[in-house]
């Protein structure tokens, strides 16, 4: 409710948003109409005034999240960039992770890439990603076939690091120096020419 006592009037963008919450939290199938409503102070009518069923709100979650964990943060580093500060950056927002829950969004949609629904954004969100990391390995020096190894290598750490994060925290490194010199390993390992 608003200051004056009112409801405040939810957008198609407040739903998504509490959609892909409930996936962080409770996985692809947490995504139901009546709870949502509840959790947003509302009624089932105002979601069909958004959304003609749950799929399509879905759509509107993964969208969402393709935007704000994929586009946005390879905007966000800026072009032209560095690619070993692009790597530091990318890794870096990664290991100091003190928020969870996108981190358990991203695993709970990875388990769920064969839903037929949400299968199409995640393959095009981790070959955006690959490819954007193929991009960054080139532009250190390695050629064609080596950069696109070492982004499926990084790519993998990446998704390994979550795992960790959500299953295991105490495995991560929770001080900001055991932090860095974690990622000064990880990013020698990835980079390293032999």
């Amino acid at each position: 409710m608003g200051a004056d006592g009112r409801r405040r009037r939810l957008s198609v963008d407040d739903w998504a948003r509490a959609a892909l919450d409930v996936i962080g939290e409770q996985g692809l199938a947490g995504v139901a109409v009546e709870p949502l409503a509840v959790r947003l102070g509302t009624t089932k009518g105002s979601f069909y005034w958004h959304f003609a069923n749950r799929d399509a709100l879905v759509t509107a979650a993964l969208a969402r999240w393709e935007r704000e964990h994929t586009e946005s943060v390879i905007e966000a580093l800026g072009a032209p960039v560095d690619p070993a500060t692009a790597l530091r950056r990318l890794f870096a927002s990664t290991t100091a992770a003190a928020d969870q829950l996108p981190a358990r969004t991203e695993l709970n949609l990875l388990a769920a890439a064969d839903d037929p629904l949400v299968a199409p954004t995640v393959h095009r969100v981790v070959r955006r990603r690959v490819d954007y990391l193929r991009e960054l390995f080139g532009g250190l020096g390695f050629d064609a076939d080596e950069a696109a190894r070492r982004a499926l290598l990084a790519y993998s750490a990446h998704v390994g690091h979550l795992q960790l994060l959500v299953r295991m925290p105490e495995l991560v490194p929770a001080d900001r120096a055991d932090r860095s010199a974690y990622l000064d390993t990880v990013l020698g390992a990835i980079t390293r020419r032999d």
